[in-house]
């Protein structure tokens, strides 16, 4: 793994522990060594991304490498998070998984609107759930490049 992916964390947006513990599962079998923070619900979520609320005073210039994204949140929605995310030029391109057990066909459409960098269905089996992880973790903390930094390059 790249250094610079390797020590940056991954940021998981999940309000099921079930679905968190197995997330932390798959990552840890296929030796995902980077910190992996958490935000239950949507408006955590967006606190840690912006420094407010209880991450009041965090540096919001160390973003994570990668996020994993629920749709289905309480407080605010995945889809709402997104949008948020995308409209702030300091989270603009960070990657942003959406990671939903929904197969609904506007929950896609809405995501790749909204700025996903990729939807991923959660599979059922755990297996399958941690080779897709494993696929994901490859991809986007190894082999994706990314600009260095926050600076606007256009």
């Amino acid at each position: 793994m790249r250094d610079d992916m390797h020590k940056k964390a991954i940021f998981l947006v999940e309000d099921n522990p079930d679905d968190e513990e197995l997330t932390l599962r798959a990552l840890k079998k296929n030796n995902i060594a980077n910190e992996v923070i958490v935000a239950r619900d949507g408006a955590e979520a967006l606190d840690y991304m912006f420094g407010e609320g209880k991450y009041a005073g965090r540096n919001v210039h160390d973003l994570p490498a990668l996020i994993l994204l629920d749709l289905k949140l309480p407080k605010v929605s995945g889809l709402e998070v997104l949008q948020r995310l995308r409209a702030d030029p300091r989270t603009v391109m960070v990657p942003v998984v959406i990671l939903t057990s929904s197969r609904e066909e506007r929950d896609l459409v809405a995501g790749y609107r909204r700025g996903t960098n990729s939807y991923i269905h959660k599979p059922v089996d755990f297996d399958q759930f941690t080779e897709a992880v494993r696929q994901l973790s490859r991809y986007w903390l190894l082999l994706n490049e990314l600009p260095s930094g926050n600076k606007d390059v256009t």
